[in-house]
């Protein structure tokens, strides 16, 4: 196959760039390892008059996100999570009373988001363990290794108004929408690039996509493991895809023998299962769990579905009936939830944004100043775009 551009990975970024070069003339191939498009999006649906259950990215923050300006106008459905509750000391309790203690985990990384901050780690802003807990539930990252220089400067870069969203009937419409009339290859992992300037080579499993130029947007640690083989990249290129690493996350839609009495989101503090959310009349529960909580949960989910009793009271002689799971962390084409700003390598991002001799480009939410969501994700699509369309004279 011969195109202008090879675009790697049909996640929002891939997909945002590739509509881009296309509608700019260019002759465009996606080409996917998955089965599906959406990358780290993914929409479970349950069926019947069940709403969809978020497994991958959860929520659209803000109403200037450039999310609105791809889907539906009615698209948008405020997030109503219910009543807030932690589960800490054995006991499940209001969210509230955290904030009784001084110093609330949400209080204290507000503060880290608005200062300016030092590259150090987070750790040494807390002194409780529902602080840290917190951070690695909301930054996929433990707080010795989350830096509060990158928190800030991901806070500052990101301007996408008010408020926290759901996609009106899933996530996934979002990748369904940028890939309508798209060359997308699924199923075909491109196992390594080779390159000279003006010209590309990525070979598949069968085959070979030939182009002008290629678009990568595979997570850094794809390509420092080998999983994604690219010839002759220069040593700082190479030095920031290590450095670059995404946070563990494992997440679950539980269908349970009876439904819940009420909708609620669960924190567990004591970091066995993250946030938990039950919905009023519904047998399906959601466990997100992310950094350290990950592994506690894949661990117990490999004798069974997780024990949910600590975290939700009335679940607790409940028969889980049918599990779906989504390990983040175990995907070889993700290898986690999205890039935290760690310690010592916030360099590294604008380190792997950088193209090579105008030919191979790089897009993806690492390559992005802001925080690591959706919206980072497409802009830096469009950026990599831009830098293509520059290369080409369009």
């Amino acid at each position: 196959m011969r195109v202008d551009v090879v675009v790697v990975g049909a996640g929002v970024s891939g997909l945002t760039a590739a509509r881009r070069l296309r509608d700019a003339g260019l002759a465009v191939a996606v080409v996917e390892a998955r089965d599906r498009v959406g990358g780290r999006v993914r929409t479970h649906r349950p069926g019947g008059d069940e709403p969809a259950i978020e497994l991958g990215a959860q929520v659209v923050h803000g109403d200037r996100n450039p999310v609105w300006d791809v889907l539906e106008p009615d698209a948008a459905e405020p997030v109503s999570p219910g009543r807030a509750l932690v589960a800490t000391a054995g006991r499940v309790l209001p969210l509230g009373v955290l904030a009784r203690l001084g110093n609330p985990p949400w209080a204290v990384e507000q503060s880290l988001l608005d200062g300016q901050g030092e590259d150090v780690p987070a750790a040494g802003r807390l002194t409780r363990g529902d602080q840290a807990e917190w951070l690695r539930q909301n930054w996929a990252a433990d707080p010795e290794s989350l830096s509060t220089a990158g928190m800030a400067a991901g806070r500052r870069a990101d301007d996408v108004g008010e408020g926290r969203f759901a996609v009106r009937g899933g996530f996934d419409l979002l990748p369904g929408a940028l890939a309508r009339g798209l060359d997308v290859h699924c199923g075909s992992p491109v196992r390594s690039i080779t390159w000279s300037r003006g010209r590309v080579e990525a070979r598949l499993d069968e085959g070979a996509v030939m182009a002008a130029a290629a678009v990568v947007t595979v997570p850094p640690p794809v390509v420092a493991g080998g999983a994604l083989a690219i010839a002759d990249l220069p040593a700082r290129k190479r030095a920031a895809a290590e450095s670059l690493r995404l946070g563990d996350a494992w997440c679950a839609v539980l269908t349970l023998c009876r439904p819940a009495p009420e909708s609620a989101v669960v924190f567990d503090a004591e970091g066995g299962l993250g946030f938990v959310t039950s919905t009023a009349g519904s047998t399906r529960v959601l466990v997100v769990a992310k950094a350290g909580a990950a592994a506690r949960a894949r661990e117990a989910a490999r004798e069974g579905p997780p024990p949910l009793g600590r975290v939700l009271p009335w679940a607790g002689d409940a028969r889980p009936e049918h599990v779906e799971a989504a390990d983040w962390g175990a995907d070889a084409w993700a290898t986690g939830a999205f890039t935290y700003p760690r310690v010592g390598a916030l360099w590294a991002r604008a380190a792997w944004a950088e193209p090579v001799s105008e030919t191979v480009f790089f897009a993806g939410e690492a390559t992005a100043a802001g925080v690591p969501m959706v919206q980072a994700a497409m802009a830096s699509g469009r950026r990599a775009a831009g830098e293509v369309l520059e290369a080409v004279g369009r």
